[in-house]
């Protein structure tokens, strides 16, 4: 039995496919995709050489574009608030009178007690404040 090179280079392709899942090191994908080139240019008729060749440039093409593109986004990640963090900046509405000693605000479905940031500064009920910081237990509002 006489087995096609496209069909070995497509063995290949699946077995460089298998490292990927298993360890998710993207260039294994790549070097994947460049055996699939390479069993296409097989299947169009290219000799031996032409078929490395193809599968050697699409591979490095890969490995050398889209690896950068894949690090800078992996770098650019935006950074998840979460906690009292994620309550940072936004908008509360006034509950119970809020001045520089203490007061109430509903944030995010919660009542929390709050302060406001300059000692000097009244909110009456209703009134809406911006979330400043969270300290401890008290939201400082402006």
């Amino acid at each position: 039995m006489d087995i096609d090179a496209w069909v070995w280079w497509l063995i290949g392709a699946v077995g460089l496919g298998i490292p990927l899942v298993v360890t998710a090191m993207p260039e294994f994908g790549m070097l994947s995709a460049g055996a699939v080139a390479g069993s296409v240019t097989a299947g169009l008729g290219g000799g031996m050489v032409a078929q490395v060749l193809v599968f050697a440039a699409v591979s490095v093409a890969l490995i050398a574009v889209v690896r950068p593109i894949a690090a800078r986004h992996r770098a650019e990640r935006p950074q998840l608030a979460t906690g009292v963090d994620a309550l940072k900046g936004r908008q509360a509405v006034v509950v119970e009178r809020v001045d520089g000693s203490g007061g109430r605000i509903k944030l995010a479905g919660e009542i929390w007690s709050a302060r406001s940031l300059d000692a000097d500064q009244i909110f009456e009920p209703g009134e809406h404040v911006d979330v400043i910081e969270i300290d401890g237990a008290t939201a400082v509002v402006m």
